[in-house]
């Protein structure tokens, strides 16, 4: 029996990280089979029509499901004028960078696949990975469209990346902290708690981080990278079958990521926004923190869906770009307007406060509990290795985004 326990312990934390992988990839097939059936429904309501009827009752439950097996019994075909390792690869590479999203993001409390006190940033680079199974799969795949469709999209990503990036570093300056469960703490309690009712700048962020996502997101009206009119399917032209679900699921797997990023980031995390922080237990001791763990994490993943379905609603409503507006749309609009932001919400705590208005609680917000609050010294900076890192100060002139 001890050496039962002992195999248990010792070998625990490999299965728990296997059970944790499990869990997000079921995660991210489950959420691409429901955003697929809920897209063809909402296209069908935007064009006066019914969209899936057949498979699965009135409705078309099961429709997704149905043709999710079609395709994997699919054969799978590669052209003869293709690289075939870069073709082989291209998809497992564009859903491996999705995927490490999806570990890091804090569905509640101390609910995360992979916590990290840099969270932030590793969500931005490892989303930025996508771009490159892209761009081999157009190259790879031996066809002019895909390759077409591969450099649209690597103008585009790279583009879109610096507003998005500019958008994140707003509300991590008003945490002080990379860490998404110690921003998601940081917006317990009311709803006016969340980043986006800070300040008139962060409600802004809001809405250029949105668009950029989208765009990141391939999603029309920047979806010049799989442009139907002009490049057939786009990079993934010559792709069937498996991998060519792969490709799907890495998308709408982008699409429920970043939109969990934005809800951690300014909505409030899975903070319902209704009850004050003290009111939320936040551990498994007993059965009620076990049901307020799972009221979060369904809060949570209800939020980000939420976003998703508009990225659905703007794709039916509105037209696609061309590819100069859509550059032009970036570097002339949203860079200009995200570093005003980022200026704006940095010196915005100072006026404040140099008017002599009463205090913005920026930061060590009474809902952060007090195990993640960022560990100040006597002269008034935090510690090397406390969350907050050198942007945490008590003296409210000395930083800039200090209260």
């Amino acid at each position: 029996m001890d050496s039962l326990e002992s195999l248990v312990s010792e070998y625990w934390p490999a299965l728990r990280a296997l059970l944790a992988a499990g869990l997000l990839v079921s995660l991210m097939a489950g959420s691409a089979i429901i955003f697929i059936w809920l897209e063809r429904k909402v296209a069908g309501r935007i064009q006066d029509r019914l969209g899936p009827t057949r498979v699965g009752g009135k409705f078309g439950w099961l429709q997704t499901l149905a043709d999710g097996i079609k395709l994997i019994a699919k054969e799978d075909i590669i052209p003869g004028s293709a690289d075939q390792m870069l073709f082989r690869i291209s998809p497992y590479l564009t859903f491996i960078g999705v995927f490490l999203a999806f570990m890091v993001l804090p569905f509640g409390r101390d609910v995360v696949g992979l916590p990290m006190n840099i969270a932030a940033f590793f969500m931005l680079s490892v989303l930025s990975t996508e771009v490159f199974g892209v761009i081999l799969a157009g190259y790879g795949s031996g066809s002019k469209w895909s390759l077409f469709g591969g450099m649209r999209e690597a103008a585009q990503m790279v583009s879109y990346e610096v507003p998005r990036a500019i958008c994140v570093v707003i509300p991590v300056l008003c945490a002080g902290t990379l860490d998404l469960q110690l921003i998601s703490e940081q917006q317990a309690g009311p709803f006016w708690n969340w980043f986006i009712f800070r300040d008139p700048f962060q409600f802004l962020t809001f809405w250029v981080f949105f668009v950029t996502a989208t765009a990141g997101c391939k999603r029309a009206p920047f979806d010049l990278a799989e442009a139907e009119s002009e490049l057939v399917a786009g990079f993934h032209t010559e792709y069937s079958g498996f991998r060519w679900c792969l490709f799907f699921m890495a998308e709408y797997g982008a699409m429920f990521a970043t939109g969990g990023l934005a809800v951690t980031l300014f909505l409030g995390g899975w903070h319902t926004g209704l009850f004050p922080a003290s009111v939320m237990p936040g551990d498994f001791a007993s059965p009620l923190g076990i049901l307020a763990t799972v009221l979060s994490v369904l809060v949570f993943i209800a939020k980000s869906w939420l976003l998703v379905f508009v990225m659905m609603w703007v794709r039916w409503t509105l037209p696609r770009l061309r590819i100069d507006q859509v550059m032009m749309t970036c570097l002339k609009y949203l860079v200009p307007l995200s570093c005003a932001l980022l200026l704006g919400a940095s010196l915005f705590p100072l006026a404040w406060n140099t008017l002599g208005l009463p205090a913005v609680p920026f930061r060590n917000h009474p809902g952060v509990p007090a195990q993640h609050a960022p560990a100040v010294s006597k002269e008034g900076q935090a510690g090397a290795d406390s969350p907050g890192g050198l942007l945490a100060s008590e003296n409210p002139r000395e930083l800039v985004g200090s209260p």
